[in-house]
């Protein structure tokens, strides 16, 4: 009984991080563009992190994305700049991306 209860604990502490981040997505308007699995307007977030997988500098340049937009790079529909966000907020919403497997 104390080992389930543990391993519920600890799959709850390891997944609260990410529910938080996936809020802070929604709260900052990303999940209106893009899903986790699926191609909507801009790509899904495992399709970024698929193709930044083996980039170092990911989380910076993804940051900046975020941040100022971008375009090109998926095709013929702009990213628009998100001046609301912060850029600690778009470092950590880049780092939940390239955690999406």
């Amino acid at each position: 009984m104390k080992r389930a209860l543990f391993a519920l604990a600890a799959t709850a502490f390891i997944a609260a991080p990410a529910l938080a981040d996936q809020a802070l997505a929604s709260a900052k308007n990303c999940m209106a563009c893009h899903a986790a699995d699926k191609k909507l307007v801009g790509p899904s977030f495992k399709d970024v992190a698929t193709k930044y997988a083996k980039d170092g500098a990911a989380v910076d340049k993804l940051a900046v994305k975020i941040i100022k937009g971008g375009s090109g790079v998926w095709g013929p529909v702009p990213m628009p700049a998100n001046a609301q966000v912060s850029e600690a907020e778009a470092k950590k919403l880049a780092s939940w991306v390239m955690s999406i497997k």
